[in-house]
């Protein structure tokens, strides 16, 4: 426990990147230059899923969700991160540094949300497809995208009422992030964190225990209902409809394990900043393209779209 007033604190130094002063003006460019395409690519997927008659079955719309999710988690990040870049450093009010974490933490959690009810999807598509139209309709997969979003927002809650009950020493205040995150805030705290810590540890495990189980049961299940059908062809194309939601699964939770779950003790404050720095700025942008490289219908509607543009074009 500190001696000084614990009330006073009322902003924070987000450190940022103190190895990388030297090349700021190249990483503020090359941040900047991530964010626009995360925003660019992110919002025209999700104008070409609302636009698009043939891209209206459940699992579009979950990826528009899964896009909107990562505008919203970039966005929330980024803006702030170029004053850090720029200024070697940046003030971040305490109210402004929480509201952060709510919102990074509530668009995380509904990413790996959704994705968990894409492996649900895919597994009704495959396993159970003459079922699919009545088992996964409109309103079905509405409910299931409020779930993700208000489940999200009810456990960042929880997590965010006990942080900004906190108290903070007037003598430290320096985050050692570029953003506000759980992990630097909880290291600042002179306060007792022990009922802070369980209640996080209670939700977290549970939440990735269920969504881990949860898909690799889906998807044995589809492995196993795959595997038996005949045709090499019909194969292809099952497995084809899965290989892009089960790479971004990996990237997600990949990036996730390797900055909240791996042991602190082998990661350096540095090594922990670049892979919230590519979960924040890499992550939003693959999502998108990873499906639309990888979906036929995706990049049948994109090569329909840039005709009918190039016609406007022409005639112009």
């Amino acid at each position: 426990m500190c001696n000084e007033n614990q009330t006073d604190v009322k902003e924070f130094l987000l450190l940022g990147f103190p190895s990388l002063y030297n090349i700021k003006y190249y990483l503020f460019s090359l941040v900047l230059f991530l964010y626009i395409s995360i925003i660019n690519v992110n919002v025209l997927f999700i104008i070409l899923v609302s636009t698009s008659p043939c891209l209206q079955s459940p699992m579009y719309i979950f990826l528009s969700q899964l896009s909107l999710s990562d505008i919203i988690l970039t966005s929330t990040i980024c803006p702030n991160t170029f004053l850090v870049i720029l200024n070697d450093g940046s003030i971040i009010s305490k109210v402004g540094c929480i509201t952060q974490l709510f919102t990074f933490s509530m668009s995380m959690i509904t990413e790996c949300l959704l994705l968990t009810v894409m492996s649900y999807d895919r597994y009704v598509a495959i396993c159970k497809p003459m079922y699919y139209l009545t088992t996964m309709n409109p309103s079905v997969c509405l409910q299931l995208i409020l779930f993700s979003w208000f489940l999200a927002a009810f456990l960042t809650t929880i997590v965010t009422i006990l942080i900004s009950g906190l108290d903070f020493c007037s003598s430290n205040v320096v985050v050692n992030h570029f953003f506000c995150d759980y992990g630097p805030l909880l290291q600042l705290s002179c306060s007792d964190t022990l009922v802070l810590e369980t209640v996080v540890l209670i939700i977290t495990s549970h939440e990735t225990t269920i969504e881990t189980v949860f898909i690799l049961s889906t998807y044995f299940c589809i492995v196993r209902s795959i595997m038996g059908i005949s045709t090499t062809t019909g194969k292809k194309k099952a497995f084809s409809t899965c290989t892009s939601h089960l790479t971004v699964v990996c990237i997600c939770f990949g990036s996730i394990i390797a900055i909240y779950v791996s042991p602190s003790g082998k990661k350096t404050f540095s090594m922990n900043k670049i892979f919230s720095l590519l979960y924040t700025v890499v992550t939003p942008l693959l999502n998108p393209i990873i499906y639309s490289l990888k979906n036929q219908e995706i990049r049948k509607t994109i090569r329909k779209r840039l005709n009918q543009l190039r016609q406007i074009l022409r005639n112009d």
